[in-house]
């Protein structure tokens, strides 16, 4: 028998990855993950967005930036293929974009069963064909016949998903939906179903649906900090409906900043002089270790710069 590969501890990698995003602060590259929720939260709204974004390259919800652009795959089980395209047409118009000019490619086959070996080859070698960027899957109640509640039914098919991602590199995104009633839990765990749901994502965003019919957006990363709580709204403009996200009073309109190197750029912004380190360690809540380091990256890139007084923003 091969014994385990072993190495010392001093010798592992101690270097900080820089975070790698396909859609920024809301979706990591290649990552797998839950759109999660209860029913009528615009879950296949939230989905078909990104899906939009990342086709066009342009920013999820008209604020988060699309990194690494490309085709995306689509299976919208629950809905006709009339209201997908529907559903598409009113995102491309708030985002003022052309459908035609979008490479989003629909399933149209009438079901697709992950628990069967079938369906699951015939999924593996249409990701291998097309090479999407992104696959979304919605819901996953319709994507099998197994019981959602026993962990060694659902575990197989999320193993599945997560070696297409890993062999295609791909990100996947899996709606799901919420436990009715569950509003008082924490979103991961109000999953309806195994925890291996919230076991699983890399990057899981959560709907829910307020009394006063808002919808509030919280996002959870595996491997990234998550970003504030966001408010949408779906909203009719013409002939479109979008979900938007709602501004209040005095609230920023960028992005937020969520990579370490962006933390520390926000860190350095507008001060007008340059930012001792440890003041920028106290704003950016970095640990020293890895601000040494991104410090040190960014100083050679040419984005900050050193003197006798602290780090500043170059130009």
């Amino acid at each position: 028998m091969t014994p385990l590969p072993v190495a010392p501890a001093h010798a592992l990698v101690s270097h900080v990855q820089e975070q790698r995003w396909l859609v920024e602060g809301l979706w990591s590259e290649e990552a797998v993950g839950i759109i999660g929720g209860e029913p009528k939260c615009c879950k296949s709204f939230l989905a078909l967005d990104l899906s939009v974004a990342v086709a066009a390259g342009t920013p999820c919800l008209r604020r988060f930036p699309v990194r690494r652009p490309g085709r995306v795959l689509l299976y919208a089980a629950e809905d006709a293929l009339h209201i997908v395209r529907r559903r598409l047409d009113g995102i491309c118009a708030a985002a003022e974009l052309e459908l035609a000019d979008l490479d989003i490619q629909v399933i149209t086959a009438p079901s697709l069963r992950l628990d069967l070996d079938a369906d699951r080859a015939a999924l593996d070698d249409t990701v291998a064909r097309l090479n999407p960027r992104l696959l979304v899957l919605d819901p996953f109640v319709r994507l099998h016949r197994i019981d959602e509640n026993i962990s060694g039914e659902v575990a197989p098919l999320l193993a599945y998903l997560r070696d297409l991602q890993r062999q295609h590199a791909v990100a996947v995104i899996l709606v799901h939906h919420a436990r009715k009633g569950a509003g008082n839990m924490r979103a991961g765990q109000a999953l309806r179903g195994s925890s291996e749901f919230h076991a699983w994502g890399d990057s899981n965003l959560y709907l829910r649906r307020g009394t006063d019919d808002r919808i509030t957006l919280s996002v959870e990363h595996r491997a990234a900090p998550a970003i504030p709580a966001l408010s949408l709204e779906l909203v009719q403009r013409g002939d479109a409906l979008a979900l938007e996200i709602v501004q209040h009073a005095g609230e920023n309109a960028r992005p937020v900043p969520v990579s370490v190197d962006d933390r520390i750029a926000a860190g350095l912004a507008g001060t007008g002089q340059p930012q001792p380190f440890t003041d920028l360690r106290a704003a950016c809540r970095i640990r020293a270790a890895t601000l040494y380091e991104r410090l040190a990256a960014m100083t050679s890139a040419g984005r900050i710069v050193k003197s006798a007084d602290g780090y500043r923003l170059a130009g």
